[in-house]
């Protein structure tokens, strides 16, 4: 909303410094330091409002050291997370944008699903919570909207490079064109590789002369899987202090880079990758995204005064989600948010091999001391703050070799 204020008063009044909301690094680093004095100043209020409330976590006993004294602990705490994203967002980010729009429905989306999941398991003391199909029906259902905006929306259009070989020779007053016009694609990066890109179509070649038309089907089914997958493995990584919001930041502040460098033609040129217009409008959100999470670390961090409970965790991942396929970085997830593929893997891997063992043995056997995997190594004798700083460590390295990526082909 400050945007279109300032924006008037320039145009209008000819405002002195009101020209610096035009910039999306001014407003992206003013929703940072906003949504970061929200979340640690009005946190804690919050979190008083949860305990008086009795909005306490229960604990089932599974053995793990310090795991009765979390008992009562407040839940619910992703609450904190999402207002202190939504608020600098309306004030900062123009409002029209379709990304920012996305993202708004993601957030309000997966808040409302998490939400429900912990008033059932808090009020109702119900400790299945909301059943899981209908928490898959949520992502899916969400899944297919995000997809369909994306496929269909005239806005979401991206420019092609084109090579050096193909540019116009221009005399030195003028600026060779390096990008085609922008059009409508459901192209995606490949890391790794020398051309660097996958287009979706490819997929359904087979269906005839006019298969580009059908390339929906293959591209929203896999963005509903996404959504699926990283909302699930970010739920599973909540089960230490500060070890879900910790990863998530790092994930999303890389997130930040590549949503600003494929908006921003002169950097996508530089960098060789996709210039996708109106994409920078992101960098906005994920700054005050970012900063949610970092000031709920104030008090998620051990030992915890709050947890974010399925509010927070579900909401994380489906923006993660979200900002990866926008930016047509999805291919990069196993690299980049690795720390949740590991968790949701050592589930699956668990329960497969238990189930299996089970069958032709008749007793079921474990791979893990306990899945999720940072549960294996609180079996293990190491400390949770231990455990998360590794992960976090392991979440930096693969952060970093995730924007290397870009060059490396």
């Amino acid at each position: 909303m400050l945007y279109y204020l300032f924006d008037f008063l320039e145009k209008k009044y000819h405002l002195a410094g009101a020209g610096l909301f035009q910039f999306i690094t001014f407003r992206a680093a003013m929703a940072f330091i906003f949504s970061l004095m929200l979340s640690t100043l009005f946190g804690k209020k919050i979190i008083n409002y949860l305990r008086i409330k009795q909005i306490g976590e229960s604990v089932r006993d599974l053995g793990l050291q310090g795991q009765i004294e979390k008992a009562g602990t407040p839940t619910m705490g992703g609450i904190i997370i999402i207002l202190s994203t939504l608020v600098p967002v309306l004030l900062f980010a123009k409002l029209d944008n379709i990304y920012i729009i996305i993202l708004l429905i993601t957030t309000i989306w997966m808040g409302l699903i998490g939400f429900t999941d912990d008033y059932i398991k808090t009020y109702k003391k119900d400790k299945e919570g909301l059943k899981g199909r209908f928490k898959l029906l949520g992502q899916i259902s969400l899944g297919i909207l995000v997809g369909t905006i994306l496929y269909l929306h005239p806005d979401v259009q991206m420019k092609e490079e084109i090579p050096l070989s193909q540019r116009v020779e221009v005399t030195q007053l003028e600026k060779p064109k390096v990008f085609n016009e922008a059009e409508k694609s459901v192209k995606t990066t490949v890391p790794f590789t020398k051309g660097n890109q996958l287009d979706y179509t490819y997929f359904v070649k087979f269906l005839g002369e006019n298969y580009k038309s059908y390339a929906w089907l293959v591209f929203i089914p896999l963005v509903i899987f996404i959504i699926s997958a990283v909302s699930n493995g970010a739920n599973l990584t909540d089960g230490l202090d500060g070890l879900a919001a910790g990863s998530s930041a790092i994930i999303v502040l890389t997130l930040g880079i590549f949503t600003w460098v494929s908006g921003n033609i002169i950097f996508a040129d530089y960098l060789n990758v996709m210039y996708i217009p109106l994409s920078g409008e992101m960098t906005v959100y994920v700054t005050a995204f970012a900063g949610g999470l970092i000031g709920f670390l104030w008090y998620n961090t051990y030992p915890a005064q709050v947890f974010m409970g399925d509010t927070g965790s579900l909401t994380i991942g489906g923006i993660i989600a979200v900002l990866a396929i926008a930016v047509r970085k999805e291919l990069l997830i196993p690299i980049l948010a690795g720390v949740f593929l590991l968790e949701n893997l050592s589930v699956i891997l668990q329960v497969a091999y238990f189930k299996y063992t089970k069958k032709k043995t008749g007793t079921g056997k474990r791979i893990f001391l306990m899945s999720p995997l940072h549960h294996h190594y609180q079996k293990r004798g190491y400390h949770e703050s231990k455990i998360v700083v590794r992960f976090w460590v392991i979440g930096i390295l693969l952060a970093v070799l995730t924007i290397v990526t870009l060059k490396i082909r």
